[in-house]
């Protein structure tokens, strides 16, 4: 009896679970993604913070570290000038908070009731247009200030792939929001 009651609640949990994955899966990528813009954002403005009020900083002629808040233990390392501070640490902190802020949006259309409507298609289009618009003029910019490294171009190059393959979802989807309307009509 016990075992009947036990395999009952197991398959009743593997049916909800097969049935709702995309579901489940988009709210944890929507947490984990939220979670990691708000680091990046904090992280971003304690930084800032601590270089301009010059608090829990320690400075010699090449470098910047700033402590951890209230501890003398390192936290972030940064070369001891505006223009890295700037286009190497603050920008790309910032971007990648709004990268994140993006993407957990993206993740919060795939566990809506409805998917085919206006707003979900504004938070894809936001997306794609950031991923593919933002990361060529942050680096164009930021070249003439700091010397880009090779390595950041394969890192913008997979920001363009990601924006036109959410630039395809969008279009699916504007699509299934014309379908549905349509659908709407003869009802």
């Amino acid at each position: 009896m016990f075992y009947d009651n036990l395999l009952y609640v197991c398959r009743n949990i593997l049916v909800f679970l097969v049935m709702n994955k995309t579901k489940i899966l988009s709210k944890i990528l929507f947490a984990i993604s939220r979670s990691l813009g708000w680091i990046y954002l904090l992280i971003a403005l304690y930084g800032a913070f601590s270089w301009i009020t010059d608090t829990n900083i320690q400075n010699d002629d090449a470098r910047t570290i700033i402590n951890y808040p209230l501890t003398a233990v390192s936290f972030l390392i940064l070369e001891n000038n505006w223009s890295y501070l700037f286009f190497a640490f603050l920008i790309p902190f910032f971007a990648y908070a709004l990268f994140f802020w993006l993407l957990s949006n993206v993740f919060k259309v795939f566990y809506q009731d409805k998917l085919f409507t206006q707003p979900n298609i504004g938070h894809l289009k936001r997306f794609y247009l950031t991923n593919i618009i933002l990361p060529i003029v942050l680096v164009m910019v930021s070249s003439f200030f700091i010397a880009i490294e090779k390595g950041i171009f394969i890192i913008v190059t997979l920001h363009l792939l990601l924006g036109v393959f959410i630039f395809i979802i969008s279009e699916i989807f504007d699509q299934g929001l014309s379908l549905q309307n349509e659908q709407d009509l003869y009802i």
